[in-house]
């Protein structure tokens, strides 16, 4: 399976997929972008763990409270693929850049009007067309400087 290198946007993406496992991949970022809590139900199996939640807890509800999360504090959120590729079993490697406008509270600040610009990586595995596991690095630390400082450091 080849690795795909891109810098699509994750609806963009979503529309291309090939597989099922990269299209559902993409769909969960999608999420963010247009804050569709409703829509977690199409992409996670009820029962996700997520192996490093933001929250206290896995399951469908933590994924609707994190979308929910970036929806109420950033606008414009574009998610941007850098790098796919699908692996045996329904796994998925996402290697993804996330810009966007802090106007809402989140993460403890106020909302800033600071633009926000990361990146980060999610592995899931998909199963029936539902993500069953994800794993996630974002640049969390980066994100709360840019949004209490309003500077996007490198």
């Amino acid at each position: 399976m080849a690795a795909i290198s891109t810098a699509n946007t994750a609806s963009e993406m979503v529309r291309s997929a090939t597989t099922t496992a990269l299209r559902v991949a993409v769909r969960n970022l999608e999420l963010y972008d247009t804050g569709n809590v409703a829509g977690a139900d199409e992409v996670f199996a009820p029962d996700v763990i997520d192996h490093n939640p933001a929250g206290a807890a896995s399951g469908i509800d933590s994924m609707r409270a994190s979308i929910a999360a970036v929806r109420d504090g950033f606008t414009n959120t574009q998610h941007r693929i850098l790098f796919q590729q699908e692996l045996p079993g329904g796994w998925v490697v996402l290697h993804w850049r996330m810009t966007g406008t802090h106007t809402g509270d989140a993460f403890g600040f106020a909302a800033s009007g600071n633009p926000v610009d990361i990146t980060g990586t999610d592995i899931v595995r998909v199963v029936d067309g539902k993500i069953t596991e994800t794993c996630h690095v974002e640049e969390l630390l980066k994100l709360t400087q840019q949004i209490s400082t309003g500077t996007q450091s490198a």
